[in-house]
């Protein structure tokens, strides 16, 4: 506030009213986990880059670089994602681990790799990458 800086400030009452939102939705916990924080970023960050492209489209780059400006404020509090490499890695260990031979255990594989990568790496590009070592 004492910057002035208004992105950073509008970036951070959206975590904190987004958190606020978790805390109070919450069955009786006053805290919020880890893994819900880093959701509850992850989905800021999504929200603000749909809206920027959905802004761009329609030729309203004035409106789409403060999202842009907003989900990187919000990006500095998540873990820094992880190379390809080191994802297709560990789901290949997970796969390995897991005996998982056929697409029947994408959801168990799935499971277990969103709980090692959560926040490291986007769900959609686990997904697809899962599918392609199990059809193979």
């Amino acid at each position: 506030m004492k910057d002035k800086d208004v992105v950073a400030l509008e970036s951070l009452r959206a975590v904190k009213s987004g958190l606020l939102l978790l805390q109070s939705a919450g069955q009786g916990s006053e805290v919020v986990s880890h893994e819900d924080g880093l959701k509850l970023l992850q989905k800021l960050v999504k929200q603000r880059k749909d809206s920027a492209r959905i802004f761009s489209e329609q030729g309203r780059e004035d409106l789409a670089q403060p999202e842009l400006d907003q989900a990187a404020v919000i990006e500095q509090f998540l873990p820094k994602p992880m190379s390809e490499g080191e994802v297709t890695k560990i789901v290949e260990e997970i796969i390995t681990e897991s005996g998982a031979s056929s697409m029947k255990d994408m959801g168990r594989v799935m499971g277990q790799a969103n709980k090692i990568l959560a926040g490291k790496a986007e769900s959609a590009f686990i997904a697809q990458l899962i599918k392609s070592k199990l059809n193979t």
